[in-house]
């Protein structure tokens, strides 16, 4: 798909980002290192059972972290009466914490350390904090204002965006059923724009934060991995979250000590919540191939939508359906273009090993 954006903002060649680490090389390791077969290319009996443990640990890690973004909307939901900034300012600040524990645990002090000491790194990953940070607020506040539908449509989209950035930006040049989807999806938009009675700019604004997130994180390529890149995130965007904490605290509109002890303890879970998934992921990553990571996405946005429909009965128009279905006609095109691609570098590849052997 040309640069495929990942949850966590890394991104990988197909065309979306992979993050423990989110710029960790996608696909199962070789047969040699998982199952400890001698070098030079010869099997062991054990071989392809490890490969195949290795796929399957990877698919249920992708499902685990695609279903826990995809069932966010109701943590978000029992979180009220708090707010999209109050939600967010909590959620950078114990980030930070559970990375701390996370990076003490696993002895990263160091890395942490050089990423923030390169100029290079840091500064890509600054930017990348405060596009991470618009979307975090987008989509909470599109959840807690009643438009998880819209705010789903925001991550169905984002593949064809990711897609147009790479025309735009990296000046990519896409295949024919690339240019379709990407059309398809221009299209869905204005029947969008025609049902909602205005641009639905919760769902563009977070396809586009999320895919330059996922842009600016390739930047940083395989030079951090997940816990330390969301580590410098927090990082960077944690002084701003303590003083609106203390802000909101101060002005009487902060609920982190007003709603009891069980909306305390939800609230400060918030760091687990966003670090658990990213691990999950970046793990799935290490062991699928880009082609699964990439239909394994959509998952998360389908449990958002259907959430939005059955848990906080938000309303489907007939129009709203049809902008829906153009959209999904549109990410059908690029998955089928997705999936040939992969067949096709498949082919090449077997061809040419072959080759190799019969010289």
């Amino acid at each position: 798909m040309g640069v495929v954006p990942f949850p966590d903002g890394s991104s990988s060649p197909a065309h979306m980002p992979a993050p423990a680490s989110p710029t960790s090389s996608p696909g199962p390791a070789p047969a040699a290192a998982v199952s400890g077969a001698p070098a030079g290319g010869a099997r062991t009996k054990g071989a392809p059972k490890a490969v195949d443990k290795e796929t399957t640990a990877g698919i249920l890690l992708g499902i685990g972290a695609y279903g826990l973004w995809g069932l966010l909307p109701l943590y978000f939901f029992v979180l009220m009466p708090a707010g999209a900034v109050e939600i967010v300012a909590n959620r950078v600040v114990w980030s930070l914490l559970f990375c701390a524990l996370l990076i003490t645990v696993t002895r990263s002090w160091g890395t942490l350390s050089r990423a923030l000491r390169d100029r290079s790194v840091f500064g890509t990953l600054a930017v990348a904090a405060f596009l991470i940070a618009i979307n975090w607020l987008t989509y909470t506040y599109g959840v807690t204002t009643g438009q998880a539908v819209e705010a789903s449509l925001g991550y169905f989209i984002n593949p064809l965006v990711s897609v147009m950035l790479g025309v735009l930006v990296l000046k990519e040049k896409l295949r024919p059923l690339q240019w379709a989807a990407v059309a398809i999806g221009f299209i869905a938009v204005g029947v969008l724009t025609y049902s909602y009675g205005k641009l639905p700019w919760i769902a563009l604004t977070l396809a586009f934060s999320f895919g330059l997130y996922g842009f600016v994180k390739k930047r940083v390529g395989p030079k951090v991995d997940a816990v330390t890149s969301l580590s410098v995130e927090t990082v960077v965007l944690a002084p701003f979250a303590a003083v609106t904490m203390i802000y909101l605290a101060s002005a009487g509109t902060a609920t982190l000590t007003t709603q009891g002890p069980g909306h305390f303890w939800l609230l400060l879970a918030s760091g687990v919540i966003t670090a658990v998934p990213l691990v999950f992921f970046g793990a799935a990553a290490r062991r699928l191939p880009m082609t699964s990571i990439g239909l394994l996405q959509y998952s998360a946005p389908v449990l958002q939508f259907i959430l939005a429909l059955l848990v906080f009965k938000e309303a489907m128009t007939v129009d709203r359906w049809i902008g829906f279905g153009v959209v999904w006609l549109a990410l059908l095109v690029l998955t089928v273009d997705m999936l040939r691609t992969a067949r096709k570098t498949s082919v090449a590849r077997r061809r040419s090993k072959a080759s190799l052997k019969s010289t």
